[in-house]
């Protein structure tokens, strides 16, 4: 689980992040991007939307995105607010495909090396 202060959770920073960020995408997710240099940490909300499948589908995408950017955290060379958006190609997939292309959109954005 992510601690407090790396949590994304209001949805006027939502709408921030979107809307001025910049996006990287690949089939599987979009993550939205806003640098903060004077945060001391990354802050990451995760969206899944209901046409990805019924609830425990969707909380089942959040805990695998989750779990991988939490893993992801202290190898990530950047600062600010990252939002991960999941498209429906990410149901069928298990935690080492989620993790890489998390870590493929990741490289793709500059924020891991």
């Amino acid at each position: 689980m992510l601690n407090y202060q790396n949590r994304l959770r209001d949805k006027e920073d939502f709408q921030k992040v979107i809307q001025q960020g910049r996006s990287v995408a690949n089939r599987q997710v979009v993550i939205y991007l806003l640098t903060k240099e004077e945060q001391d940490h990354i802050r990451m909300g995760v969206s899944v939307s209901k046409k990805i499948g019924k609830a425990v589908v969707r909380n089942r995408v959040k805990r695998l995105i989750r779990e991988a950017v939490r893993v992801l955290l202290p190898q990530l060379n950047w600062k600010g607010d990252m939002i991960v958006i999941a498209r429906q190609p990410i149901v069928d997939m298990d935690y080492s495909q989620v993790m890489a292309s998390l870590v493929h959109c990741m490289k793709r954005g500059k924020i891991l090396p």
